[in-house]
Parts: C-alpha cells; structure tokens; sequence
C-alpha cells in the first residue's frame, strides 16, 4: 500500500529518509492521476521494505507542492537523502518508473 505524505509528515517520512523515496504528485479529478494510481501501488509492494512509496494529494497539501515547484499532474519525483534525483511529469508505463527507481537503487 503506497503511503500518504502531507504537508505536516513530509520532513519526517521523506526528507529525513535514508531511503529513496517515490513521490506522486496526484488529484482526484485528475485522470492520468487516476491511470497511474494502480501502477504506484504495484510498485509499492514490489519494493516493500527498500524503497519508500506514496501519493501527496496536491489539492490537500498546498504547501510541498509549492515547494517543489509541481504544476502539472501527475508529477513523479524520486528523493534521496532529502534531494530530488530524478522526476517524471504525465502518466507513464510501470516499466519507466521501474527503471528510474533501480537507477537510484
């Protein structure tokens, strides 16, 4: 099950991981957010343990969003060691995702 970051846990769960982490950027109205929901999921359980994997509600957490500059949905941002290393904007293919996360491995 992919995590939930927030505006109040995004330090904690993602900046302050030793983990790589996933980020989706999505909305509810969005449809190529809702298109790539089950392949966060996927992911999500493929790499249980090794990397962390969630979704911030862009419409609920304002704050991270301006942070990162996020304006087009859904926007991907892969973050290690509280820096991001990579992004993917628009609905993708598992397998590109997949590639960009063993590449940060």
């Amino acid at each position: 099950m992919a995590l939930e970051f927030t505006d109040a846990n995004f330090q904690t769960e993602v900046l302050a991981s030793d983990k790589l982490t996933v980020v989706d950027f999505w909305a509810e109205w969005c449809g190529p957010c809702r298109a790539i929901g089950p392949v966060i999921e996927e992911l999500s359980k493929d790499y249980a343990g090794k990397v962390n994997i969630g979704k911030v509600n862009v419409d609920n957490n304002p704050q991270v969003s301006v942070n990162y500059g996020i304006t087009s949905i859904p926007a991907i941002l892969f973050i290690k060691n509280g820096q991001v290393v990579d992004r993917q904007i628009g609905a993708v293919p598992k397998s590109i995702l997949d590639k960009k996360i063993q590449a940060h491995l």
